[in-house]
């Protein structure tokens, strides 16, 4: 691979998981609809990242359907089943996938574009999720197994193109072409070296139909340790034949990560430290940063579930508190990092000034963000935090003019986004004395959605002032 190309990917990779990050972030606030977005656009410029891409977008999915997300609208069915490319047409389908999980034929058409667009890892998980789940189903589909068998065939998997034949012979066992196929494909495997142990792994994954719980999409892969385990074997593999190149650095740390544990997160970052102190390439030391915030968050969770099932336990009280100080001081530094070495990149930026706003360096943070609205895709985002800042610092005119700008500008007007800023817009409006008004937008907000954030009782509490 030239060098030149091998940068690129490295480049495009390290922009994906920036994507990645903001969507996580995104999501922890459930801010769903802009996570998803996020995952595509990271997915956009690497659309093979399997565990950190695709994955974490079934996982959100899944959440958000859990949490009454809506299933696209018509005009969205309309104009995301198309698309001029095959990476669009793949990220579309996956659009709609993540609004609508239970419908498969989405997967259907997500692994059609993967195969034609060549992007076989993505390809490689679809396909086993279409298998699990079909394999599972009261009714499996024929035509899934045939799309299956010569998917697994096109990515060079004949274990699997040989078990999905197998299957699709059970549906319709009198079918001769079937028949035919099916050895034709038993006697490519016989002859494939280093197949053997794989397909016999798999068969006998999924030999006893019948005894197979009944697997539910969202629990397919996603929560899969095993699926984890392998893929810290293949990096290793990967990094064994090709030590220096970027790419297997960067996946095996990401596997690593994915494990979940102290011991393989450490691992990831003196790899990553390591490679960073040879190569000086800040795009190592930027993973390892992420992947320290991650552990930190985790290690929040787990203290935060000790404290809520003890809720008077000083000790779980004051774990929170210092796991959260230390994620702030990490993140912050982390941040400063990054737009530091990457001056140019509004999203760094935009992050930047998120921990600074959260550390009340207001006055720090402002610049930040009137910077990170030259992104269109930031740019109301943006502006909502400058007003947030000037808020907070008291300039309540200001924060008013700054909230208003961008409730004008922005097209949607009932989402999460919008929601946010008109209470925000009706906060600035109370803090002014102007009472009237801010009444006005909360009760709008009461009407779209009752249980956002406080609003109620700020009604309440505004209506009872009025009397």
């Amino acid at each position: 691979m030239p060098e030149k190309d091998a940068e690129d990917i490295v480049q495009k990779i390290a922009k994906a998981r920036l994507f990645f990050e903001t969507a996580q972030k995104a999501a922890e606030i459930n801010n769903f609809d802009y996570a998803i977005d996020m995952y595509l656009e990271g997915l956009r410029c690497s659309p093979d990242e399997v565990l950190g891409g695709h994955i974490r977008l079934r996982e959100l999915a899944i959440f958000r359907q859990g949490k009454g997300g809506k299933k696209p609208s018509v005009v969205e069915r309309v104009k995301y089943m198309r698309g001029k490319t095959h990476l669009e047409q793949m990220l579309n389908a996956e659009y709609l996938f993540a609004k609508d999980p239970d419908h498969l034929p989405y997967a259907g058409v997500i692994l059609k574009a993967a195969l034609a667009g060549g992007y076989k890892k993505t390809a490689r998980w679809i396909a086993d999720f279409l298998f699990q789940v079909n394999s599972a189903s009261k009714k499996p589909s024929l035509e899934t197994y045939l799309l299956l068998k010569d998917s697994y065939e096109a990515i060079g998997h004949l274990d699997r193109a040989v078990v999905a034949c197998q299957f699709a012979i059970g549906l319709r066992p009198e079918d001769k072409e079937l028949g035919d196929e099916y050895r034709r494909l038993s006697a490519e495997l016989t002859v494939s070296k280093g197949k053997y142990d794989q397909e016999g792994d798999f068969r006998q994954s999924i030999r006893d139909r019948e005894g197979q719980e009944k697997l539910q999409a969202q629990d397919f892969i996603i929560k899969s340790e095993d699926y984890r385990a392998l893929a810290v074997e293949e990096a290793q593999k990967a990094i064994a034949e090709e030590p220096n190149l970027p790419i297997n650095i960067f996946n095996l740390a990401e596997a690593l990560s994915d494990l979940q544990s102290d011991q393989a997160d450490a691992e990831a970052i003196e790899l990553l430290e390591n490679t960073y102190k040879k190569t000086n390439d800040f795009s190592f030391q930027r993973q390892a940063g992420q992947i320290r915030m991650k552990q930190l968050r985790r290690k929040i969770r787990e203290a935060q579930t000790v404290l809520e099932s003890k809720p008077d336990d000083a000790q779980a009280k004051s774990m929170v508190a210092e796991l959260s100080a230390q994620l702030d001081e990490v993140e912050l530094e982390h941040c400063r990092l990054c737009v530091k070495n990457y001056p140019t990149d509004l999203q760094a930026k935009y992050e930047y000034g998120i921990c600074l706003l959260r550390n009340k360096q207001y006055d720090q943070a402002i610049p930040l963000f009137q910077e990170a609205q030259r992104d269109p895709r930031r740019k109301i985002l943006a502006m909502d935090k400058i007003g947030l800042c000037f808020f907070l610092k008291g300039w309540f005119t200001d924060a008013i003019d700054i909230f208003t700008a961008a409730l004008n500008s922005y097209e949607l007007k009932d989402d999460s986004i919008a929601k946010e800023l008109r209470y925000n817009l009706a906060r600035a409006y109370e803090q002014q004395g102007q009472t009237a008004k801010a009444l006005e937008i909360y009760r709008k907000i009461a009407q779209l959605d009752f249980s956002f954030k406080d609003v109620s009782q700020r009604v309440d509490k505004l209506r009872e002032k009025s009397t």
